[in-house]
């Protein structure tokens, strides 16, 4: 199992020195100590409405925001993202949950034909203090900007700021980073994810969620991904899972992510939360033992399957 020590946590210039060791626990508490990040995107209720969340396939215990918690809490992730006010609801309750909180968000009703994407802040940095001053384990916050967007200077300039407060009090950012609008041929263009990468890097960001590359007949979405992980530099690269897939089929893509990419983990929710609890929950560890564990894929299989357990 790939781990890190204390000493070993590289902490950005802009982390004053009085919260140095705060953001170092953050860091090590969201990557359970790896240096790997494993998140569990549960900011879908607001972006997605309820269509991720009922219907055809979708397990029926979906439909309630508490089986988001429940996996949480039961299975083996690192942090849970979601907005202000879903965690809120939930947080007391599950106290042991590292949790991140999704800064601004939209819903999918507004078409890119109508309009490019604008995904506005809702709150400030100073409501989410107030929710670790309740006892919230909040240890970091994230942001979407959508580049290529007419509203992307916008997104920006709150992200930025945002990164900047966050570290000054000691807190991660993870920012999902989607090219998206009437000024982008191709979402999935190698090229272009690489320039969100990069993009990341320059705002300052500690991991940057991104869409994987749409392969082509020569190269693997895998091999793609490398002009990714190098551009986003220091800022740690992982891939959204997308919409729901055979388990194996994921988990294969996910170790080809980090091990031929260069990934630094995950960011999945629909594959973990439209299934059963019980199959939801060993499917985090699987994914877990991939990202955190360094397990080969038979491994990570054999966990899903329940023949063999991961704990962190």
């Amino acid at each position: 199992m790939p781990s890190i020590t204390r000493d070993q946590v590289r902490v950005p210039a802009d982390v004053p020195a009085p919260v140095r060791e705060t953001y170092v626990d953050n860091f090590l508490k969201a990557t359970r100590g790896t240096g790997r990040l494993m998140l569990f995107a549960c900011d879908q209720k607001l972006e997605h409405l309820n269509d991720d969340f009922h219907g055809e396939g979708i397990a029926k215990e979906d439909g309630s925001p508490v089986h988001l918690f429940e996996i949480g809490s039961r299975g083996t992730i690192g942090i849970l993202a979601g907005q202000r006010g879903l965690i809120s609801q939930y947080a007391l309750d599950y106290p042991g949950i590292n949790y991140l909180v999704k800064m601004n968000s939209k819903t999918h009703l507004v078409k890119t034909s109508q309009e490019d994407p604008y995904s506005p802040q809702l709150y400030d940095l100073q409501t989410v203090l107030d929710m670790i001053d309740n006892g919230v384990n909040v240890v970091g916050i994230g942001y979407t900007i959508y580049l290529g967007s007419e509203y992307e200077a916008q997104m920006m300039t709150e992200a930025a700021q945002l990164i900047a407060d966050a570290h000054s009090v000691g807190l991660l950012v993870v920012l999902w980073i989607y090219p998206r609008g009437k000024a982008v041929g191709d979402e999935k263009d190698p090229h272009l994810i690489a320039g969100a990468a990069g993009a990341a890097c320059c705002l300052g960001s500690d991991f940057v969620k991104v869409n994987p590359p749409k392969k082509t007949e020569a190269a693997s979405s895998a091999n793609l991904l490398l002009e990714a992980t190098s551009a986003a530099g220091r800022t740690g690269l992982v891939c959204a899972g997308g919409s729901t897939v055979d388990a194996e089929v994921f988990l294969n893509q996910l170790w080809e992510q980090i091990h031929v990419g260069g990934a630094t983990g995950n960011a999945t929710g629909r594959n973990i939360h439209q299934r059963p609890l019980e199959e939801a929950v060993r499917l985090t560890k699987a994914i877990s033992a991939i990202t955190l564990g360094d397990a080969g894929l038979p491994e990570a299989v054999a966990v899903f399957k329940g023949d063999k357990d991961f704990t962190v």
